[in-house]
């Protein structure tokens, strides 16, 4: 039944525009970061590592964060419109599976958009004349990046299941990226989904999570997502909705 859930919501998905803002906002990123990079040399010295403070900075900080919060209203869309809510609530599919579906889904995107950005970085770096070794710590930035990502997806999923409006949960998003940023200046950013994001992809620094600090980022990330999950679904079953 959850196959056939996501299998769905990829048709819903198929000739959409939002494979637009998928490219887009990674080649902004990166474009910005690179300029930043190219203009002040003299100071960024570190050649990869450099690179990625400042990329990074752009992706993982704002864009990523407005991505997924515009992915997961805009799988929700279509549930708001028409009283298609009465429709889905009526049908032989068990609330989990729909809800589920849509946060499995998100996942896979963000594994296209972390690929996409990453070759990106490397794109942009051997056109600035980079020629060292990749950082070591990079598939731990894009691992982490991708977990912090799917528990902000179960925020963003939760807000959006309960309001129609579009924009709305976007904002609410918005807002969250820069009280994530305070939680991180605050040194409390493994206690908040968006400055998770920002510690896991060490896009503020690159010096990577300490031994005590690893295993408290993972499983922040595993509470988020398992609270939020649970209750969006028990929500669903209990509640009506107002199509």
């Amino acid at each position: 039944m959850l196959g056939r859930c996501i299998s769905a919501e990829w048709m819903k998905l198929r000739y959409s525009h939002i494979w637009a803002i998928l490219v887009a906002l990674p080649v902004i990123s990166v474009l910005i970061g690179c300029a930043n990079f190219y203009m002040n040399q003299g100071v960024l010295t570190k050649e990869w590592y450099s690179l990625w403070s400042q990329v990074g900075l752009f992706y993982g900080e704002f864009f990523l964060p407005i991505l997924i919060a515009i992915c997961c209203a805009y799988i929700w869309r279509l549930e708001h419109l028409n009283k298609n809510w009465n429709m889905i609530l009526a049908a032989p599919v068990p609330s989990a599976g729909i809800f589920l579906a849509k946060w499995i889904v998100v996942g896979v995107l963000l594994i296209l958009v972390q690929a996409f950005f990453v070759l990106l970085y490397f794109i942009g770096g051997k056109t600035l004349g980079l020629n060292a070794g990749l950082p070591q710590e990079l598939p731990g930035w894009l691992l982490r990046g991708w977990t912090a990502g799917l528990t902000i997806s179960s925020v963003q999923l939760a807000r959006s299941m309960r309001i129609r409006s579009f924009a709305v949960p976007v904002g609410m998003g918005l807002c969250a990226i820069f009280i994530g940023l305070g939680m991180y200046v605050a040194r409390l950013g493994l206690f908040f989904p968006h400055s998770l994001l920002t510690v896991g992809m060490g896009v503020l620094s690159q010096t990577g999570l300490s031994c005590g600090e690893n295993p408290v980022f993972w499983l922040m990330n595993i509470l988020y997502i398992g609270v939020i999950n649970t209750g969006a679904i028990w929500r669903m079953r209990k509640h009506d909705r107002v199509a």
